[in-house]
């Protein structure tokens, strides 16, 4: 693939962009980039008290002011979905992004001894709840200029990876066809693969692995906030550092 090439400056003034898996993590360091950037934020996850040291962290950079919702993907349904879209309308007419983060890997082990109720409780994490999520989110993407949907890629569909590694390849799947269904209303969907990042998900997944070596989930925070920004146009596509052309 070309690279493709990245705005010098990040720009999201003005737009609203909402995260899941906000608390910590690439989450957490996507929420500080948008806001720096000038976003207001909306922090999604489970656990109130990292979303609120994420909002402490967001005022203090000097960042609009966020918005806290507190949601745990594997007890959500849809009605649920719709209450967070009746919010945002109301409290911001609009939604300019949405950034599909939260994940949860269950369990490493042979699909053959892969426990049902385990199975059903990773999906709803990692497939059925960002897919509802989005289908909630899309009326006010319509309502944004140029809305923007971006997915936390991960490509592990070798031995082991069990319901993780399927939810991951059909949130690939659905990607693209978001992006082929939206593109005709101006939104962009496309997906980012970070690879090897220092984070607690990244340590439970490798426990072997040194960390240290690892770079950041702030070293690559801008490239999440750069597909969230009205500034680009690529579409339906899953990208990874060589993939852009970094002129920051």
């Amino acid at each position: 693939m070309t690279a493709l090439s990245l705005p010098d400056t990040v720009d999201l003034n003005q737009r609203v962009i909402l995260i899941t898996g906000a608390g910590d993590g690439i989450g957490r360091a996507v929420a500080l980039e948008c806001g720096k950037a000038g976003a207001t934020v909306i922090l999604l996850g489970k656990t109130t008290r990292k979303l609120e040291q994420v909002y402490d962290e967001l005022v203090e950079l000097g960042a609009p002011e966020p918005a806290i919702y507190p949601l745990d993907l594997e007890g959500a349904g849809a009605d649920d979905y719709l209450d967070l879209q009746a919010v945002i309308r109301k409290t911001f007419g609009k939604l300019d992004g949405l950034f599909n983060n939260a994940g949860w890997l269950g369990a490493s082990m042979p699909m053959e001894q892969y426990d049902i109720e385990l199975w059903y409780k990773v999906m709803q994490i990692n497939l059925n709840g960002p897919f509802m999520l989005t289908q909630a989110c899309i009326p006010l993407l319509k309502q944004a200029d140029k809305g923007r949907i971006v997915f936390n890629a991960d490509n592990k569909q070798t031995a082991y990876w069990g319901a993780y590694g399927v939810a991951k390849a059909a949130q690939s799947s659905m990607m693209k066809i978001l992006a082929d269904e939206l593109d005709t209303a101006g939104i962009r969907v496309n997906a980012f693969d970070p690879q090897a990042v220092r984070t607690n998900f990244r340590t439970r997944a490798y426990p072997a692995e040194n960390p240290e070596n690892l770079p950041l989930p702030k070293d690559v925070a801008h490239y999440y906030a750069a597909l969230l920004s009205a500034q680009i146009d690529f579409n339906g596509q899953t990208l990874t550092v060589n993939d852009l052309d970094d002129k920051n």
